[in-house]
């Protein structure tokens, strides 16, 4: 699975990132795959379907946009937005890209790239199902509220304490773990690169639907069939949820 943290940037892109790490690390259980999808390609070309771009989307969604149209990798269509910054709050604002569907390197064609595909679900909140998906499928993608003491998050289990909402975001779930005092908890891949928490990495308390991190889970098998031809989709295909 991916062992680097992602930065995001200057763009509410999380609900991307949180779903196509997720699925790149999905194909290297399923299939032995070490590949990186590209969270520019869901970005940029699911639309209005997905959400707002960089100013918030909808994970279920961006799942149901892999089941329908594929999503190519990192290398056809890396990340708009080069330059990082230290999370959260970055300034200013990046607009969202422009879906152009043309690999960067002249020896891939979009059309001819593989579309990585996938099917689409939601998990129970219950920790104990939520458990068994990764443990049998891989990371998932979850959501949760982020309040001002998350932004100062260094180490140990997360909780919520003090400070105000600053509003929705999505991740990668990747395990859990019971703390030297016995707490309970979900360990996480955030996307505010490596300068942010444990090494990019939080730990937050499990079982008690911690800022609604168990309330809604959401993942995808993925499947050995090639996209080639990128489908159409419309909305009845990607229903509008609640956008982080």
């Amino acid at each position: 699975m991916a062992s680097h943290s992602q930065d995001q940037g200057h763009c509410g892109s999380c609900w991307a990132f949180g779903a196509v790490e997720s699925l790149s690390d999905r194909f290297c259980i399923q299939f032995g795959m070490n590949i990186s999808l590209s969270a520019n390609d869901l970005l940029a070309c699911c639309g209005f379907l997905c959400g707002d771009g960089c100013d918030g989307g909808y994970p279920i969604a961006a799942w149901r946009y892999f089941r329908y149209a594929g999503v190519v990798t990192e290398e056809c269509d890396p990340y708009f937005d080069k330059t990082g910054c230290a999370h959260p709050g970055c300034e200013p604002e990046y607009p969202t890209p422009k879906c152009i569907r043309k690999c960067v390197k002249e020896n891939l064609l979009w059309r001819k790239s593989k579309h990585f595909s996938t099917s689409a679900y939601r998990i129970s909140s219950d920790p104990q199902n939520i458990m068994a998906e990764v443990y049998k499928n891989g990371p998932v993608e979850v959501s949760f509220t982020v309040y001002e003491d998350f932004a100062h998050y260094r180490s140990g289990v997360y909780k919520h304490t003090t400070g105000d909402e600053m509003g929705g975001h999505a991740v990668k779930l990747i395990g859990w773990g019971t703390s030297d005092d016995g707490e309970d908890y979900w360990l996480l891949a955030n996307q505010w690169n490596r300068s942010w928490g444990d090494d990019g990495y939080f730990k937050i308390r499990r079982g008690t639907n911690e800022c609604g991190i168990e309330a809604d889970v959401v993942a995808g098998t993925p499947s050995s069939r090639n996209l080639n031809l990128v489908p159409e989709y419309n909305e009845a295909d990607v229903s509008l949820d609640a956008s982080i």
